[in-house]
């Protein structure tokens, strides 16, 4: 018998679980404009879900004249600090449906392209055990769009992609899931999804419960929309 409840809920951090996309815009435009050129952001937007280490090499052909991994580096260290100084700005319902998912039992997986050491810095900051496994984009062999990511989660937990469900807010971040084969629910935040082909488009997850999760993977079994 297929159970109703997911095996798995597997999210997004930046833009998705935390609202520290403007962080790091905030930390790719004096980056850029030391090396004098310039940064938009719409420049910025174009980075929203792309892994670190290709986010790097755009902004080596800004003029940034640095390494990847010291790019990569010097905009995590920038966006910690942020969060140090500003707090964690959890996106409106993510915290609350985390935490309703826990209290059911469903095992849950953080995906990021963040590092590893930024993702667990946040998750260090939730007052509850809120995930089973964390992956970083330093720990995973290709970065999304691919579904590395998603398979090495739900690998880490045992679990089979097409019983989960993830979160996003990214196009590539979607991509990857659904290339993983997850039931993917899309939540809009500083870019469109109405073209990325994800199984459901939220506008939040205020309001949304763990029943609200349970009827898109049934949903999505029977191949039907919301």
């Amino acid at each position: 018998m297929i159970s109703p409840l997911p095996a798995a809920v597997l999210w997004d951090m930046d833009g998705t679980l935390v609202d520290t996309e403007p962080y790091w815009m905030a930390a790719e435009t004096p980056l850029v404009e030391r090396f004098g050129g310039t940064w938009t952001h719409e420049d910025g937007l174009g980075m929203v879900g792309l892994g670190l280490e290709d986010a790097a090499r755009i902004l080596q052909g800004a003029g940034v004249r640095m390494e990847v991994h010291e790019i990569v580096a010097h905009l995590t260290d920038e966006v910690m600090r942020q969060l140090r100084e500003e707090g964690v700005p959890f996106r409106p319902g993510a915290r609350e449906l985390l935490r309703g998912l826990r209290d059911a039992g469903i095992p849950t997986a953080l995906v990021t392209m963040s590092m590893s050491r930024m993702a667990r810095s946040i998750t260090e900051l939730i007052d509850f055990e809120a995930f089973d496994v964390v992956i970083g984009g330093d720990e995973v062999a290709r970065p999304k769009p691919h579904p590395d990511p998603y398979l090495q989660a739900c690998a880490a937990l045992g679990v089979d992609p097409g019983d989960t469900v993830a979160f996003e807010d990214s196009i590539t971040g979607a991509r990857s899931a659904i290339a993983a084969g997850a039931a993917t629910v899309g939540i809009p935040h500083m870019v469109s999804l109405d073209e990325v082909g994800a199984h459901e488009l939220w506008p939040t997850l205020e309001g949304r419960t763990v029943a609200d999760v349970a009827a898109v993977l049934a949903r999505v079994r029977q191949g039907v929309g919301a």
